[in-house]
C-alpha cells in the first residue's frame, strides 16, 4: 500500500488468497495443531486463478462505487480513497462528501456480502469466482438476522468503545490521553484477531467442515 495506486491494487488482488491462508490458520488453530510459518501463503497453494479474478471483480466493483459516488462529491471521495489525496476543507465541510461516503457504504453492503465467503468456497470447495459470489451472497441473506447482530456488535465494541475510552481519558490531555492511546492499540490488538477469527467461525456455522486444508 505504501506504493501509490499500483502497490494498493497488487494488495486488493492477494487480499482473497490471504484470506484463505488466514482460513487455513483458523482452522489448524481449533485442530491444535501447529502453525508453521508457511500457513501465511497456504492461500497461495490452490485456485490461485480463481482466487485473483475475485481480486479483479472487487477492484472492478469497488471503483464503478467509487466512481457513482463521484456524482454526489466532484471526486472527492474516489480521490481520498484511491489516490491518497487530502481534500481541502471546504471539501470535508460540505455535503457532498457525506452524501458520497453514505451512498458508498451502503451500495458496498452487497458488496461485501458476496465476498465474505467466496475465498474460502473457491479454495475449499472448488467453486468459480462467480459461483462462489453468489453463494456466499446468499449464504449472508438466508442468516441476515445473526449478521445484522454481528454487525452491531463489532460497531460496538469496534467503533463505539474506543471512542468512549477517548472521550472518558483524552478529554483531559496530558496522561489521561497517551493512556487512552494505549488502551485502544491494546483494544485493537484483541478485537481485530477475533474478528478475523469470526469470519471462520461463521463459515463453520453455515457451510460445515466438509473441506481439508490445502
Amino acid at each position: 500500500s505504501a506504493v501509490p495506486v499500483i502497490g494498493q491494487l497488487v494488495g486488493f488482488l492477494m487480499i482473497p488468497a490471504f484470506s484463505v491462508s488466514l482460513m487455513n490458520a483458523c482452522r489448524l488453530v481449533e485442530r491444535k495443531a501447529d502453525l508453521p510459518p508457511q500457513v501465511l501463503f497456504s492461500g497461495f497453494h490452490r485456485n490461485l486463478q480463481a482466487l485473483v479474478t475475485l481480486g479483479v471483480i472487487y477492484v472492478i466493483v469497488t471503483l464503478a462505487i467509487l466512481g457513482l459516488s463521484a456524482l454526489f462529491d466532484d471526486g472527492v471521495l474516489f480521490r481520498m480513497l484511491v489516490l491518497g489525496d487530502i481534500p481541502e476543507n471546504d471539501a470535508l465541510e460540505g455535503t457532498g462528501l457525506l452524501v458520497a461516503a453514505q451512498l458508498t457504504a451502503v451500495m458496498l453492503i452487497p458488496v461485501v456480502l458476496a465476498f465474505w465467503f467466496a475465498p474460502v468456497l473457491v479454495a475449499w470447495h472448488d467453486m468459480s469466482a462467480g459461483k462462489s459470489l453468489f453463494f456466499s451472497l446468499i449464504a449472508c441473506l438466508r442468516n441476515w438476522r445473526a449478521f445484522l447482530l454481528y454487525a452491531l456488535a463489532a460497531g460496538a465494541v469496534g467503533i463505539f468503545l474506543p471512542r468512549l475510552i477517548t472521550g472518558l481519558l483524552g478529554a483531559g490531555g496530558g496522561t489521561g490521553g497517551a493512556v487512552s492511546t494505549m488502551l485502544t492499540v491494546m483494544l485493537s490488538l484483541i478485537l481485530l484477531p477475533t474478528l478475523y477469527a469470526s469470519f471462520y467461525v461463521s463459515y463453520r456455522d453455515i457451510f460445515g467442515d466438509r473441506a481439508e486444508v490445502s
